[in-house]
């Protein structure tokens, strides 16, 4: 089996990381890293620097917060890029701009590198059970060289198409869920002005045209007040940044986007980042 060095053992990469090792693989983590014992309890193998990491490894991915992370610990001082080898695989699993997922890309090419764009969805809950979708950007040959790795980590794995394509899909992800929470959010903050049953409310709709996941858990998550996070705030906050700068790229009009992103920006500032992104139902209370 493929030698894999992972790099972001954070909410999302820690359980994606265990998973790789549950599956047979050889791993390899950073020893800086605050999850990098258990990992290596549990037989992951730790080295000092991203560079060193990528010498010893034949495929490499990346599960970090944002883009600059993400080149920082690709294209910096004893990175990935100065130590991946010819003939290596690189994956970034990130949610990140797409023109950096292709800038990527094409610093890999040079070096004799295949590189996949695969961000994820499903959260914190898809990570530990191995279900995430999975969206990938890439040539056809490196996403089935890559596929039984994806396979050990998620459920639903799609080739959207080439370079970038997988983080385009993921910006458009983040954006309906983002909508979504923030409608969810007002028909609960309606419902509960009105002096409506939360519980029956809910009940009844997921039983009808607005079942959705989102009404489902997050729904649920309201009722119960409990917003320790699955997918923070910030980060939310952060793709959909990534949402209206792809729109405006391409002259599309993202005003829901628009919206929700406010909101978020207003829970940023109001402490509320670290939260779990259903916590927005707490910005419209507020107002």
């Amino acid at each position: 089996m493929e030698k894999i060095g992972f790099i972001g053992l954070g909410i999302m990469g820690k359980p994606m990381a265990l998973n790789l090792l549950k599956a047979g693989y050889p791993v390899a983590v950073l020893e800086t890293s605050q999850a990098s014992g258990e990992l290596v309890e549990a037989g992951a193998q730790a080295f000092p620097t991203s560079q060193a990491l990528a010498q010893a490894s034949d495929v490499v991915i990346t599960m970090l917060p944002d883009s600059p992370e993400v080149e920082q610990v690709v294209l910096g001082p004893d990175g990935v890029l100065a130590g991946i080898q010819p003939g290596a695989l690189f994956i970034d699993m990130s949610t990140i701009a797409p023109a950096t997922a292709r800038t990527l890309y094409q610093r890999m090419q040079e070096k004799g590198v295949e590189a996949l764009d695969a961000p994820v969805s499903g959260g914190q809950v898809g990570a530990v059970s191995a279900s995430l979708s999975i969206m990938v950007g890439g040539s056809e040959a490196a996403f089935q060289r890559a596929l039984p790795v994806f396979q050990a980590m998620g459920k639903n794995i799609v080739r959207i198409g080439e370079p970038g394509a997988g983080q385009t899909t993921k910006a458009c992800n983040q954006l309906i869920v983002g909508i979504t929470i923030q409608a969810v959010s007002e028909a609960f903050t309606l419902a509960k002005q009105a002096g409506v049953d939360l519980e029956k409310m809910r009940e009844v709709l997921l039983g009808g045209f607005a079942q959705s996941r989102i009404l489902d858990l997050h729904g649920k998550r309201m009722i119960e007040r409990n917003f320790a996070p699955g997918f923070k705030i910030k980060l939310h906050n952060k793709d959909l940044g990534i949402a209206l700068a792809t729109g405006e790229a391409f002259a599309v009009p993202l005003k829901a986007t628009a919206l929700v992103a406010g909101q978020m920006k207003a829970a940023l500032e109001a402490g509320d980042g670290e939260l779990d992104h259903s916590a927005i139902v707490r910005q419209l209370e507020k107002e």
